[in-house]
């Protein structure tokens, strides 16, 4: 059974169609890559895959669960770290983690333990109780980062996660991502930044005006996009839609 499975999946906002029959699956353990022009629907298929829209047609299942039709529990299994992530600013890191592990149904001594950890992971322990509105724009994302993973979620849904880290968190989060597919974890991983995408992807999907155009391997795509590279083959697709 895939960890995610993407069927003939459409969606349109009035006339516009941001989907056009987007096809995917993801293996369970697997770093899979997601990239394509700005336009492209990237965001559209992770915000679909997580359960916060809902497709106008298609199916999505998440650990075999379809989001649709049971979404609480899809939403269960799934972790969301959004480009933008929207941050109670007037709670402390502290105070919004253990709310959002409250959120999830975890019991209490669970979320204490969980918010400690990623905490420290996150080397914010020290400004754990100031405003999130005091943080910078890098350590607020770190707070986005633990909130995805408090849960211990199946499924790790990214969209330009490396966003205003330093080269530091940069570096843990990459041994991370590596270190959770290798428990099992599945991570759906959008981003612009090619060459780490190359780097943590086992394969990779190259959506263009809401299709896919090709999937597999680095290799793989280049081959079947007739590229010599990957960069090359997503500077192609934005000069045509220039």
């Amino acid at each position: 059974m895939s960890a995610i499975a993407v069927e003939e999946v459409r969606k349109a906002f009035g006339t516009a169609e941001a989907l056009a029959g987007v096809t995917l699956e993801v293996a369970r353990g697997e770093v899979f890559g997601y990239v394509g022009p700005n336009g492209a629907g990237k965001t559209t298929t992770l915000k679909i895959v997580a359960g916060l829209i809902r497709p106008t047609s298609g199916r999505v299942r998440v650990a075999g669960i379809d989001v649709v039709e049971r979404p609480l529990e899809a939403k269960a299994r799934v972790g969301y770290l959004p480009e933008s992530g929207a941050l109670f600013d007037k709670l402390s890191p502290h105070e919004y983690l253990t709310l959002t592990g409250r959120l999830y149904g975890l019991a209490e001594e669970r979320v204490a333990e969980r918010v400690a950890h990623w905490l420290r992971f996150f080397d914010l322990a020290a400004r754990a109780g100031e405003p999130i509105a005091a943080l910078s724009k890098g350590l607020k994302q770190r707070v986005c980062w633990m909130a995805a993973l408090l849960h211990d979620p199946d499924v790790l849904i990214l969209d330009e996660p490396l966003n205003g880290l330093d080269v530091e968190t940069v570096a843990r989060v990459k041994d991370l991502m590596a270190a959770l597919a290798a428990e099992g974890r599945t991570i759906l991983y959008s981003s612009h930044l090619i060459d780490i995408v190359e780097l943590v992807c086992t394969r990779v999907a190259v959506l263009h005006r809401g299709r896919v155009l090709a999937t597999g391997t680095v290799d793989e795509v280049q081959a079947a996009l007739g590229a010599p590279s990957l960069e090359e083959a997503l500077l192609s697709l934005t000069r045509e839609g220039a």
